[in-house]
């Protein structure tokens, strides 16, 4: 059951009268590995997809979307919350990404980015071999791949 909370609409009214801030806001997003590759999910409610932009610039994710509204010539506004505003989010995607290969959709609201890792970055098996040529030790890398860092 919901309570009515005067502290938060006081709140959210003085966070809209003081915030003056212009530039691109940031989206809310989650990232997380699912084997062989990473997946980010970021919050768009609202985006034209035809206005979401991803960049790739050498190790550099970027991510732009708008938000346009739009208004009738003869409507007269009872309230309005939303507000047309341009989004932007960067990350350092570091080594062992195949940035070729990366891939976005748009779905109610939430776009999704599909990173791969690269097959270099993949763990692998090494096999030690004796003077005989017989393996003797057999050794593998850990799962600990490259992680994909914020900035």
């Amino acid at each position: 059951m919901a309570t009515y909370d005067p502290f938060r609409d006081l709140d959210r009214l003085a966070s809209s009268l003081f915030d003056t801030r212009r530039g691109p806001r940031r989206m809310p997003m989650d990232l997380y590995r699912d084997g062989d590759h990473y997946v980010l999910t970021a919050d768009l409610p609202g985006i034209d997809p035809g206005s979401v932009d991803i960049d790739v610039d050498g190790q550099l994710l970027t991510i732009r979307a708008e938000r346009t509204l739009t208004s009738g010539e003869d409507v007269k506004w009872i309230t309005r919350e939303r507000e047309a505003a341009s989004f932007l989010r960067q990350l350092n995607l570091g080594q062992g990404i195949d940035t070729e290969r990366i891939s976005a959709s748009y779905d109610n609201g939430v776009l999704s980015v599909t990173i791969p890792v690269s097959e270099k970055a993949k763990p692998r098996k090494i096999e030690v071999m004796s003077e005989g040529g017989t393996p003797t030790i057999k050794a593998h890398e850990s799962n600990d791949a490259p992680q994909p860092i914020e900035q």
